[in-house]
C-alpha cells in the first residue's frame, strides 16, 4: 500500500493535462476579450463611414 502511494505520488501526467487545459483557457480568455475590444473599434469605424456617406444605420 505504501509502494502504491508513493508512485502516486510521483505520477505527474495528470498535472500535464491541467496544466494545457489551464493554458488553452487563458488563451480563450484573452482571444475574447480582443476581438471584443476590436469589434467595437471596428463597428465605431463603419459607423463613423456610414455617417459620412450618409447611409441609413440600423
Amino acid at each position: 500500500m505504501k509502494n502504491l502511494l508513493a508512485r502516486f505520488v510521483r505520477n505527474e501526467s495528470g498535472a500535464t493535462a491541467i496544466e494545457y487545459g489551464l493554458i488553452a483557457g487563458l488563451i480563450a480568455v484573452a482571444i475574447i476579450t480582443t476581438v471584443g475590444l476590436v469589434g467595437t473599434d471596428v463597428n465605431g469605424a463603419f459607423q463613423a463611414i456610414a455617417t459620412a456617406l450618409n447611409f441609413p444605420t440600423a
